[in-house]
């Protein structure tokens, strides 16, 4: 089987696309302006709207791809782990998201900082995709109550916040070259599962 390769076409708005991610992750969406992207990827400011439309068009499209990828990485972990036991099942998809956020660039992550402040454009755009992520958790959780490996009593709903929100928080203080993604991935896990004032349940 042949591989196409990637037109310059597509080449170049792929550039682009990466260029805006990691600047809009870097010095968030409101600084880094339409020169500034055209400088990174080494084109005239006003090249970038040969590919897209405006800047909020191009955010879209990021924060898109985000969510793409986080949703990939979650299906392939529910694939990988069928039939497995519950708390396997839980670490599988907590690693996946983690895997998500720091290693497929900076796609995922600027979907996690920039998205409350994004405009309301751009939000409502994204909502619907956003909505399906998050209903994969909770089918996830509903499945690991269901299945005695969280309480009977679990909120689901706000365990899923909770849990959401402290992985994707942790790229504000999260460094991957200085701690390992596997052990975040289990203290996460572990804390979901028992708290912090059961460590001895692993």
């Amino acid at each position: 089987m042949t591989i196409a390769e990637p037109t310059v076409e597509t080449a170049g708005r792929d550039r682009i696309l990466d260029e805006a991610a990691s600047l809009f992750l870097k010095q968030g969406y409101e600084a880094a302006s339409v020169r500034r992207i055209a400088e990174a990827v080494g084109m005239q400011a006003a090249s970038i709207y040969h590919h897209f439309n405006s800047k909020e068009d191009l955010l879209a499209v990021i924060l898109h791809r985000g969510l793409e990828v986080m949703t990939v990485a979650f299906d392939d972990a529910s694939t990988a782990t069928l039939g497995a036991p519950g708390r396997e099942r839980l670490a599988a998809h907590v690693r996946a998201h983690l895997a998500a956020l720091y290693e497929n660039g900076p796609y995922t992550a600027t979907h996690v900082t920039t998205f409350r402040t994004a405009p309301e454009s751009v939000r409502t755009t994204i909502v619907p995709q956003r909505d399906a992520y998050e209903a994969l958790w909770t089918t996830l959780l509903n499945d690991l109550v269901t299945s005695g490996v969280l309480t009977p009593d679990t909120a689901v709903g706000p365990a899923r916040l909770m849990l959401l929100g402290g992985m994707n928080a942790s790229v504000e203080w999260f460094d991957p070259q200085r701690g390992s993604l596997d052990d975040l991935a289990h203290l996460i896990t572990r804390q979901t599962l028992y708290g912090l004032s059961n460590p001895l349940k692993d």
